[in-house]
Formats: structure tokens, sequence, C-alpha cells
């Protein structure tokens, strides 16, 4: 029983990985501007519940329609955190052995971008130039410890919407 929410949380995890892989390895060598749309990341949030949830929804119908909170959380949890692994490792791969330039570039993008989302909420220009200034003294994003630090920030926000999805979806059955 174990076994099979393992698994195809697994599997599910290894899709949702090579989907956040793709997005990134397509905006690297299409557009790295790509990257500093905010509707890429909500994109990717909601593919990330959505493929927390299919996984949950798969183990359940795997298990005749019963799961409990342990399992329908193990197994949306273990989809996440394979995914996001994944996509972290191509991360590093690209903007820090393939092409370490790629993560400057995209430092001054993204920097670019919040100047003009601050100039458009009408920000003060010496709270726009305190940002800026923060933004380019802040290590790459991209190194090791700040994916590191990112990986696990974003596994607590995903767990407990996964805590939430796991408390819905759960079903015990009453006859054992």
């Amino acid at each position: 029983m174990e076994k099979t929410i393992k698994s195809i949380a697994t599997n599910y995890g290894l899709y949702l990985g090579a989907l956040m892989s793709s997005v990134t390895v397509i905006a690297y060598a299409v557009n790295l501007e790509i990257l500093t749309k905010w509707w890429v990341g909500i994109s990717l949030f909601v593919a990330i519940i959505v493929f927390g949830v299919i996984s949950i929804t798969k183990s359940k119908s795997e298990l005749g329609g019963y799961i409990d909170l342990k399992g329908a959380f193990t197994s949306y949890f273990i989809t996440v955190l394979v995914g996001l692994v994944i996509s972290s490792v191509v991360s590093v791969l690209i903007f820090n052995f393939i092409d370490p330039e790629a993560a400057i570039t995209l430092k001054e993008k993204i920097i670019e971008t919040s100047i003009e989302m601050m100039k458009g909420f009408n920000a003060p220009e010496d709270a726009i130039a305190e940002a800026v200034t923060q933004m380019e003294e802040a290590p790459s994003q991209f190194a090791v410890g700040s994916l590191v630090q990112s990986l696990f920030i974003q596994l607590v926000i995903y767990s407990v919407i996964g805590l939430i999805a796991s408390l819905i979806m759960k079903k015990n059955n009453e006859d054992l």
C-alpha cells in the first residue's frame, strides 16, 4: 500500500520536475525575460498544486477510493519535493555551470522589472533606489545556498497547502 503511494507520487514528481525544468530551459534558450513575468510564476505555482492534488487523487483511486490523511499528505509532499528538487538542480546546472553570465543577465532583468513595477505603484524614488541597492548586493538567486534556502521555504509553503488539500481529499474506510 505504502509503495503504491510513494511510486505514484514519485512518478508525478518526475512529471512536475520535467514541466518546471522545461519552462526554465525553454526560457533560457528563447528569452530569459520570460522568467521575470508574473504569469510564469503564478502558472508554475498552480501547476505544482495541481500535480500534488492529482497525485493524491491517483493514490486514492489505487487504494480503492480511500486514503487517510498521512497517505494523502505523503503523496502530495513527495510529488512536490521531487518536482522542486529536479527544477532546482536544472537551475543550478544552467546558471552556475553552463552559463553563469545568464544568471547575471537575469538578475539585471529582474531588477528592471522590479523598478517598473514599483514605479507603477507610485513608490517614492528613494524607496526604489534602496530596493535596487538591496537587490544588487544580494547574492545570486542561483547560488547553491540560495536555491537550497528557497527550496526549503517553498516546501513549507506548499506543505501548508498540501495539508489543506489532504484534509479535504482524505476518505477513511469505515469498514476497517
